[in-house]
């Protein structure tokens, strides 16, 4: 019986040790370093892309809306009414509808061109506001 208190068998406790822990925590801070910026900068060109698109539309609406009635839309929300577009898009960069800038027609029959209304430069460091 004696013989069998000096045999105490050592458990293991299962587990992470604090330099196991420490060298995932450094590997994981060196993948965010790396992708981080490469989503903000992507996230930053989809919107742009976004952009682009959404005033082509507009645009081609308002010059098809010329041909049709013979004088430019008093408003994008005529354009909506006459189903030239679905409904008027949400601006990616202000996140709102009713952010553009239309720039009325020298006869002043109504509107010929949209713009965005964000404020600041685009990454080809020209102003939203002149795209």
């Amino acid at each position: 019986m004696v013989t069998h208190m000096y045999k105490q068998r050592l458990v293991r406790v299962k587990g992470f040790t604090l330099i196991e822990l420490l060298v995932v925590m450094s590997i994981i801070a060196t993948l965010l370093t790396i992708a981080v910026p490469y989503y903000f900068s992507n996230l930053v060109r989809s919107k742009e892309i976004v952009l682009k698109q959404d005033l082509l539309v507009m645009r081609k609406a308002i010059d098809d809306f010329l041909g049709d009635h013979g004088r430019h839309p008093q408003d994008l929300s005529e354009l909506v009414e006459r189903k030239y577009i679905k409904e008027i898009p949400i601006d990616p960069l202000t996140k709102l509808s009713t952010t553009w800038e239309t720039d009325t027609s020298e006869a002043g029959d109504g509107i010929q061109n949209v713009r965005s209304g964000a404020k600041g430069l685009g990454r080809d460091e020209t102003a939203y506001a002149q795209w």
